[in-house]
Order: structure tokens, then C-alpha cells, then sequence
């Protein structure tokens, strides 16, 4: 890790970037953005997450808490809340893979290198519900089932807080990594509109075919309203519209003339529409308020599957005489409400809220066939469907107790009551099944592949209903004492399918001096087992001398996993560890802290365990007629240790306006201490975590990142200027020889802005303003598809151009 020339970059960029701004004349966007920008960099925003004191600000909180405005978001070239939160927050990565199905589409963020789903996300404080997309091909994150971040727009957000610290404790499963809380915009008056229009103007550095391009133009049109209501409620109203054309990043396929560029390797081609809603309305004098929440996501997406060339074994040369680049197409419709009450019985604050929510992804693969049907075969198919449900009750209680002028005491309890439902529905039978030739013979010695090609369909073997509940209880207690502060929690929760679980939390801080202060903590916490992970399943049918035989995903307590060792899912299990301080003089703050957490009884999806290894699995599987499977088991052992830094000053100048410099970076050090390598049933077992599922885990997320931002304002016009270094990530291949390294990078933003008449708000700007991209692939790696490793933190699409225009009223 080469730590020290990176921060001096860093610190070099905010120099420059201060150069050319002292030079101007006027300044930036509207005032409520600067006084925004100012409160975020003194700290003195009042946090909700990891705390039920009121008054917390995020410089005064035990845990260590970033707080991302609604202009440190939108003030940049994407709209894609899981993007924008990336590129400001140093221990968020966004990974943006091609050619992983359905995860093309709904891409899973990570938390300090940990799987996307051990980091809890909140709604105004409310459990989220996941995707129902679980994530089984080589992405980073595979095998996990996690929230889709871009269900709600940037511009329905007034912020987002994110603890970076473990809080099963204080929240329940999945708080391992730390927990993302999406707090929706609280206004009652004004409103606006605004469109934003980018594309990628960049040369690619394929190895074979280097080429410029121009593709990707993206629109996003967004509309809101700011609705006073009696009592001081408020109604806040967002839509938004988003159409992105596909980016194409791949290189020569050297299998076939012509030798052609026959891929689509890169974003897919994505239509969108969103709505949300935010109210709050006091009942008359009482002290109660009702409060409600909600949204619904249409999403439909085209990404590319792996070409089949004209010579491939499952073409049809009648069909496509040019070979056929099949598309997987999804239809995400997601869904949540929430509603509730707040107010106080005595002297206890009170909050019941009851939240839906409810994902369903339907697939289909288009411009494809079915090669078994021969000339015969359609050219597109509905492949089925899954969902995801889940509906969660709160009742919160708190009460805040003054011991003395300088000391305090909250006490916070609660209970939680869950209801989880996953099912997987069948598609058409042509879309799965291993059907005659056009002359009317079957394929018998299994030279085809059933299904469509790209993306088979779900057969009525692979269709699911499975539900469970839990019910969880907590006590929460955190007290001031002078310059102490301590934190002391508990939380127990049973699962009607794994059992009962026990978590606690201690923390304390010491307020050495008004200026300095120590914090740090030790707690337990748990994942439990999702749905998805517990039954999905996907099994395909194969021909083997006129035989039909089985493959593919089965759930761990089937009988088909079971004989090969399967259990029923256990809970991961971890414990974290946290130290730090926070310093703040005048206009300048920085905090530090430091993380350990060990993870034990960690999930995995196992690799294919075939009846070609060994007689002893042969037996096993031939009863059920199957030829390979995989399941999901417990047993992995991760350490992660690193430290985070966020540095913030603020400057104040007469002449040349407001500067806001903020450094912040993420060093990140996971290590796989172990996984199983035997079942109850195989001792010896083939391989049941492979290598490159090892590295993923390890070095699939940068062990490195730091991000220098300045944002500078005067009048109407402003400029933020930020620059992020990368760590190397590797996208394990079967071998250290196949691997993809990005290598270290250093990715450059730019955007300008300025205002006519406080009411109009423009803006252009450049992503990657020097086309940085990860070290490419060697020339005919994955016969030229995968020209660039898609671990890539930054992606791999190049330059992009942006403009954007708004108004307010």
C-alpha cells in the first residue's frame, strides 16, 4: 500500500482546485445548498442512526456516523443513489459487473469489503426490504441477497447517514458491516424540477480493437413537490424518470470470421420510472403526528449475455446465419409503504409503524432460441418470475432523563415483529425444456443445451413458497456523565426456522477536552440465513444416453443436498471492535477509527459437486438422478481489519467565497482464516469454496481508497473538484495466471454550476475527466468479451459528459 504519495495527491488536488477558484468572481448554487454544505462540514447535523439520544450530532456521537447531504449526492454526473453514495463515502464500494444476468441489473454495494448483505439499510429508520435477486454468478457479493440502493431517487432524499460500526444490537440481523439509513426529504413548502443528460466520449484501450466511442446517453427527469399540510405536516412528492442506452466495452471475438466485436460488455440498456412520497401530519394539539412513507419502482433492463458465434453448437444457422447475442431481460417492480404514529404516552416517547414491501423480478431472454427445438425454435421467452416480501411492526419507546447540567440519560426499548415470504415461479416449458429437432428426432447424445440460450427458464423443479417470522425485543441504554458518554445494549430475537439468537453492545467516549475526544466499542452481531439463500433453486435437465439428469443449485436441507452433507442454515456469527478520536478547532474536524471484526459461521454457496469425483458421490446422487449440485453451507471464518479517516475544513473568504475541503479514505484488510472442506456425508470432499470465491472475498473490493473533494461557492456560481484513488482489486480467474488486476487508479470529477435568478440552477460537468480505465484483459481473454475486469470500483466505461438544468419555485 503506497498510503503516503497517495495522500499527498490527495492533498495536492485540493491545492489546485483551490487555485482556480480563488480566481473567480461569483459563486454557487442556491443558499439553502451552502448552508447545507457548511452544517455537513462543522458536524453539527443531528443523527438518527446508531442513537436514540436526542440532540446527537455527528461529531458528538459514540459511533462513528457520516453524514452525506442531498447536494453532496446530486452534485455530481450520476443519478443512481447506490453510485452517488460511492463516490463521496470511501468505505462504500459500487461495482458495476456485465455478463452476471440479473446482477447487470440490480447491483449490490458493499461496506468496508464485507457482502452486500451484511450492511443493514434503514428508510427513515425503518428495515428496508431486500431485492429478490439473489446473486450466484461471479460478481462481487455472490451468494448474497441485498437491498437495491437505487429504488429511491436522490432527489427524494435530504440525506443519508451511514454507521460505520456493528449494530445487531441496536437493529437486528445484518448489521455487521454497519448500517445505511435513507432519510427522505422533510419540507412544506417549494419544489422543482430538474433533467440531467450524459453520454461516455471516450477511447477505449481494448487490447485488439482500441477504438473512440460515444454511447451510453443517459436522461434522468426528476419532478418534486414540497406540500404544506395542517399543523405544520408536510407532504413531499417525487417522481422521476430515467432512460440509459447501453454501453458496449468488449473486443475482437476471435473464434469466427469476420473477426468482429460480437459482445456487449458493459451497462445495460435500462428504462425507469420511480415514485415516492413522504408525509408527516400532527394531530391537532394532541402531540401525536401521523407519519407515512412509500414507493413504487418500475425497472426494465437489457443486458447481454455471452455471444454465441455462427459456429457455436447450439446455433441454428437457419434462425441466426451470423451467430446471435442473446438478451436477458428483467422487470423489477418494487414496492414498500409505511405507516405509523408518533407522539408520547407520559413522558415516553412512542413510535408504532407497520411497513410492506415487495420485490418481483420477471425474466425473459430475447433474441435466443432453444437449440433442441431446432429451426423450429422461437426467438424469445419468458423464463419466469421470483419475488420477495417482507412486512415488519415497530414499537419504539424512549425517554430522555437530565441527571445534572452537564449529564444525561436515555433509555430506549422496543420490540420488532418480521414476516418473510420468497417464492420462485416457472416460465414457459420451451423456455427449459430439451425439445425435438425440427425433423422430428431428439438430441441423444446431449450435445445441446436445453433451455434458452443466455438465460434458461425456471421449471416447475425449481418453483419455491417458503416463509418465516421472527420477533425480537431490545433495551437500549446511553448516558452522559460529564465528559463520559456510554453506551450499553441489548437485543434478543427468535426465528421461527433457526431459533433464538442473543446480541449486545457496549461503547463509550471521552470528551478529553472540548476539542478532543476518544470513543470506541466492542459488540456482537448476526446475519440470519435469507430466504433466498435457504431455498433458492435452480435446477436445468440435461440428456445423458437418452437419460434425463439433473444439475444445478438445490436448497441445503433438499435430499439431494442433504445427501451430500447439507444442513439446515445457521446465522453468521461475528464479533467487531472499534477504537478511535475526534478532533474539531475553528473550521477544521477529522475522525479516525478503527474496525476488527471476525466473522465465524460464514455462508457460501458451494462449487458444483459432480458424480465424476468419486464413486462415493456417484452413489449418493444416482437415486435422485443427478449429475452435479450445489448448496449453500456455514463454515467460513473471515477477519476484516482497517480504519477509517474523514477530514473536513471549512474557509471563509470576503473575497473569493466558501471553500469546503473535505479528505477522506478507507484502508480495508479482509483475510479468509478458513473454510469447510468437508461434509457430514464426504471426507474426503471435492472443493467446496474455490479459490476464486476466496479472493473475491479478499481482494475483490479496494484495500485502499481515498477521496478529495472541494467544494467551492460564491454568489451564483460554484465548482466541486474531486478526486478518488483506487487500491488494485482482483477478479480472480481459475488460476493466479487468470486473473484480472485493475491495477491502481486515480479517477478525476469536475462540475461547475451556476444560478440565474436564484430560481434557475445549471450545471455541466465531466466523470473520469481524464478516460482512466482498469488495466484491460490480455487480447482474447473470454474470446474477447471480457476486455476489462468488472470488479472495477470505477467501472470500466471511460469519460463522461453531463449537463444539467433545474428549477425551483
Amino acid at each position: 500500500m503506497r498510503l503516503q504519495p497517495l495522500l499527498l495527491s490527495s492533498v495536492a488536488l485540493a491545492v489546485v482546485a483551490a487555485v482556480p477558484a480563488a480566481a473567480q468572481t461569483s459563486s454557487t448554487t442556491a443558499a439553502t445548498t451552502s448552508d447545507q454544505n457548511a452544517k455537513d462540514a462543522a458536524g453539527t447535523d443531528i443523527i438518527v442512526t446508531g442513537t436514540r439520544a436526542q440532540g446527537r450530532t455527528r461529531l458528538d456521537s459514540i459511533s462513528p456516523v457520516d453524514v452525506l447531504s442531498a447536494s453532496a449526492l446530486q452534485n455530481q454526473g450520476t443519478t443512481e443513489t447506490a453510485a452517488a453514495l460511492a463516490n463521496v463515502a470511501p468505505s462504500i464500494d459500487f461495482p458495476r459487473p456485465a455478463v452476471t444476468d440479473a446482477t447487470d441489473a440490480i447491483r449490490p454495494a458493499t461496506l468496508r469489503g464485507m457482502s452486500p448483505d451484511q450492511t443493514l439499510v434503514l428508510i427513515n429508520g425503518i428495515r428496508a426490504h431486500p431485492s429478490a435477486l439473489l446473486n450466484i454468478n461471479g460478481s462481487v457479493g455472490r451468494g448474497a441477497a441485498a437491498v437495491d440502493l437505487n429504488t429511491v431517487p436522490t432527489a427524494a432524499l435530504e440525506s443519508i447517514e451511514v454507521l460505520r460500526d456493528g449494530a445487531s444490537a441496536l437493529y437486528g440481523s445484518d448489521a455487521i458491516a454497519g448500517v445505511v439509513n435513507l432519510r427522505l426529504r422533510q419540507a412544506r413548502t417549494g419544489g422543482g424540477a430538474s433533467v440531467t443528460f450524459g453520454g461516455y466520449d471516450t477511447h477505449v484501450p481494448a487490447p485488439v480493437d482500441p477504438r473512440h466511442v460515444n454511447d451510453g446517453g443517459t436522461t434522468t427527469a426528476s419532478l418534486w413537490q414540497n406540500i404544506a399540510l395542517p399543523n405544520d405536516g408536510y407532504l413531499d412528492v417525487t417522481g422521476e424518470y430515467m432512460r440509459r442506452n447501453p454501453t458496449s466495452r468488449g473486443d475482437i471475438d476471435p473464434r469466427d470470421k469476420p473477426y468482429i466485436v460480437r459482445s456487449r460488455f458493459g451497462d445495460p440498456d435500462v428504462h425507469q420510472y420511480t415514485g415516492y412520497a413522504n408525509l408527516g401530519l400532527p394531530i391537532g394539539t394532541t402531540g401525536w403526528k401521523i407519519v407515512g412513507w412509500g414507493g413504487y419502482q418500475y425497472r426494465r433492463t437489457q443486458s447481454a449475455a455471452f455471444p454465441r458465434n455462427p459456429s457455436n453448437t447450439n446455433n441454428v444457422p437457419a434462425i441466426y446465419p451470423d451467430g446471435f447475442l442473446p438478451l436477458i431481460q428483467t422487470k423489477s417492480r418494487d414496492f414498500s409503504v409505511t405507516g405509523g404514529l408518533k407522539g408520547a404516552i407520559g413522558a415516553w416517547d412512542t413510535s408504532l409503524t407497520a411497513s410492506y414491501g415487495k420485490n418481483t423480478i420477471d425474466y425473459a431472454t430475447i433474441n435466443t432460441l432453444n437449440s433442441t427445438y431446432g429451426a423450429n425454435s422461437k426467438t424469445s421467452f419468458y423464463d419466469g418470475a421470483m419475488s420477495y416480501d417482507q412486512f415488519v411492526t415497530n414499537l419504539d419507546f424512549s425517554h430522555d432523563y437530565t441527571l445534572g447540567a452537564l449529564s444525561d440519560l436515555t433509555v430506549a426499548f422496543g420490540a420488532e415483529y418480521r414476516r418473510e415470504s420468497y417464492a420462485i415461479f416457472a416460465g414457459e416449458p420451451e423456455s427449459y425444456n430439451h425439445g425435438p429437432y425440427s425433423d422430428g428426432f431428439t438430441d441423444p447424445d446431449s450435445s445441446l443445451s436445453a433451455g434458452a440460450q443466455g438465460f434458461g427458464g425456471f421449471s416447475p423443479d425449481n418453483e419455491v413458497n417458503a416463509h418465516r417470522d421472527n420477533v425480537s425485543g431490545y433495551l437500549d441504554l446511553e448516558g452522559k456523565f460529564s465528559t463520559l458518554s456510554v453506551g450499553l445494549a441489548g437485543r434478543l430475537e427468535h426465528y421461527s426456522d433457526f431459533g433464538t439468537t442473543a446480541n449486545g453492545k457496549l461503547s463509550a467516549r471521552w470528551d478529553i477536552t472540548p476539542s478532543f475526544a476518544l470513543r470506541g466499542g466492542v459488540q456482537t452481531g448476526f446475519r440470519a440465513p435469507s430466504l433466498q439463500q435457504q431455498y433458492f433453486t435452480s435446477i436445468a435437465s440435461i440428456i445423458d444416453s437418452g437419460n434425463v439428469i439433473l444439475t444445478g443449485t438445490f436448497p441445503s436441507i433438499s435430499p439431494v443436498a442433504q445427501a451430500l452433507g447439507g444442513k439446515a442454515l445457521e446465522p453468521e456469527k461475528s464479533t467487531n471492535y472499534s477504537a478511535g478520536f475526534v478532533f474539531r478547532r475553528g473550521g477544521f474536524n477529522i475522525t479516525v477509527d478503527g474496525y476488527w471484526i471476525d466473522l465465524r459461521d460464514g455462508l457460501a454457496l458451494s462449487e458444483n459437486i459432480s458424480s465424476g469425483f468419486s464413486a462415493a458421490v456417484s452413489d449418493l446422487l444416482a437415486p435422485y438422478g443427478v449429475a452435479s449440485a450445489r448448496f449453500f453451507l456455514n463454515g467460513v471464518k473471515t477477519r476484516t481489519r482497517g480504519v477509517d479517516v474523514v477530514a473536513n475544513y471549512k474557509l471563509d473568504t470576503m473575497a473569493v467565497g466558501t471553500f469546503n475541503f473535505t479528505l477522506a479514505g478507507n484502508y480495508n484488510d479482509l483475510k479468509v482464516l478458513s473454510v469447510p472442506e468437508t461434509t457430514s456425508t464426504l471426507n474426503p470432499a471435492p472443493t467446496l469454496v474455490s479459490r476464486q470465491r476466496i479472493v473475491s472475498m479478499e481482494d475483490g473490493t479496494p484495500e485502499t481508497k481515498v477521496t478529495g473533494t472541494v467544494d467551492w461557492s460564491s454568489g451564483p456560481v460554484g465548482l466541486t473538484l474531486r478526486g478518488t484513488y483506487y487500491g488494485d482489486v482482483n477478479e480472480p480467474g481459475s488460476t493466479a495466471a487468470s486473473d484480472l488486476h485493475t491495477g491502481d487508479k486515480f479517477i478525476t470529477d469536475i462540475e461547475a454550476r451556476f444560478d440565474v435568478a436564484k430560481q434557475f440552477h445549471f450545471g455541466l460537468g465531466v466523470d473520469n475527466l481524464f478516460d482512466v480505465y482498469p488495466d484491460a484483459a490480455p487480447a482474447g481473454y473470454a474470446a474477447g468479451v471480457v476486455a476489462f475486469p468488472f470488479y472495477s470500483p470505477f467501472g470500466f466505461n471511460g469519460r463522461r459528459l453531463y449537463v444539467k438544468a433545474g428549477v425551483n419555485w
